[in-house]
């Protein structure tokens, strides 16, 4: 891929601080979903199968609408691309506030898929732009410096959004559960109602940041540009299909996206229900989750690519992975809900390294092939429902089991799948 050289150095830092606010963005929205999640399980009074909906509405959304973000951003370029994701997200947001009133769990599901929407909107673009923003041997840097906006924003969402709806949390779930009739319905609606004034203020700042997006100096840049060595390489390519690396990479982030939700969004009702944990205290778990993953987007900023490379990067992630995991299953209490905390630090290098090494050598075939990709974020509707449905089956301890195979996936792409089929 061809880097956009001609931007002097200053357009492109500014460049990526407009892009690392938009990654703040992603991870502010996407990890409200960790209380959003036993927040309406309370509300709605709903089963873990069904409170895992939650997650299944909001990623199924980019494997429905990768492809159309695609097309769309041929339409309307990257910029202004970014501003309509973010007009969309707004209207995922006002989607909260009939549900709350209503007290509709299905309507909550609707606003969360249109929030999906836009995002699906806005990582189509924002990934492969970051990607292209310097030297492919460095892009897992960059990428890490985004994850770094994301898990910034997705440690603060569920300590600010908990804060709001779980004010006497362990008590109001206690009177809930003697509560009958006319007087639990009424207790139910009041904690529904809490959630229309965060949305009401994140509507508010999402259409602010789409009017800035729109009359920002944000350059557009060419992702599916090719130098001269790889358009000779790519002649002989006349289909997508004929990259198989993609498609190895792309079901290797769809199962990496599920680990990911997994450990961040099972964490506070893990911790709760299965290890006995009050809620007060265990709505901070997602956020040391992620915190953990700043510290290994940090490690990844210092030693990528001088120390290690992306593929090295990748191997250490899903080992890390398969050891937490399997201390998570076996492990009691605290030391149990800590190992899945530290799935964090193996998390955080798997997704800024997959991106270049499942793109590289895409050329022309960049925009789609970054299209696909969006779509395995849909690993985060699946995979986080098949733990619920193991948790009821069995137990929330047990059900981390689904994690070790996509570990050992992982590793299998970072060994040995990224190389096939590809030409260099």
């Amino acid at each position: 891929m061809k880097n956009p050289t001609s931007n002097p150095t200053g357009n492109t830092t500014r460049s990526i601080i407009i892009i690392g606010a938009l990654f703040f963005i992603f991870g502010f929205v996407t990890w409200l979903n960790s209380v959003l999640i036993p927040y309406l399980k309370i509300a709605c009074e709903l089963n873990n199968f069904q409170s895992y909906f939650v997650v299944t509405a909001f990623y199924i959304s980019y494997l429905v609408m990768a492809l159309p973000s695609a097309w769309v951003l041929q339409k309307t370029g990257y910029k202004k691309g970014m501003s309509l994701g973010l007009l969309v997200m707004a209207v995922g947001a006002v989607i909260f506030i009939p549900a709350a009133y209503s007290r509709t769990y299905e309507l909550f599901l609707i606003g969360l898929f249109v929030q999906g929407t836009g995002l699906a909107l806005l990582q189509t673009a924002a990934n492969p732009y970051v990607v292209v923003l310097g030297p492919a041997e460095s892009a897992a840097k960059r990428i890490s410096i985004m994850g770094i906006c994301n898990k910034v924003a997705g440690v603060l969402a569920p300590i600010v959004l908990g804060a709001i709806l779980f004010t006497s949390g362990d008590n109001l779930v206690e009177t809930v559960e003697i509560l009958q009739g006319a007087e639990k319905a009424t207790a139910l609606d009041e904690l529904a109602q809490r959630v229309v004034t965060p949305y009401l203020v994140m509507m508010a700042i999402l259409l602010i940041l789409s009017a800035w997006i729109y009359f920002s100096s944000l350059p557009e840049v060419d992702a599916d540009a090719e130098d001269e060595e790889l358009a000779k390489s790519n002649l002989n390519k006349t289909s997508i299909f004929q990259f198989p690396h993609l498609f190895l990479g792309t079901f290797a982030l769809f199962l990496y996206v599920g680990v990911e939700v997994i450990a961040g969004d099972t964490i506070i009702s893990y911790a709760n229900e299965a290890q006995g944990i009050p809620l007060s205290e265990a709505k901070f778990f997602a956020s040391l989750t992620l915190g953990a993953m700043i510290v290994g987007y940090v490690i990844g900023i210092f030693t990528i690519p001088k120390y290690i490379t992306q593929e090295n990067a990748l191997k250490i992630s899903a080992i890390l992975g398969l050891a937490f995991g399997l201390v998570a299953i076996f492990g009691d209490g605290f030391i149990s809900v800590l190992a899945v905390a530290l799935l964090g630090i193996a998390n955080a290098l798997v997704w800024p390294a997959i991106w270049p090494m499942a793109l590289a050598g895409l050329g022309r075939f960049t925009k789609v092939g970054s299209s696909f990709l969006i779509m395995a974020i849909a690993g985060g509707a699946i995979l986080p429902l098949v733990y619920g449905y193991f948790a009821d089956l069995f137990n929330p301890q047990q059900a981390y089991w689904v994690i070790i195979p996509c570990y050992a996936f992982i590793l299998y792409f970072a060994t040995t799948g990224y190389k096939t089929g590809r030409s260099a």
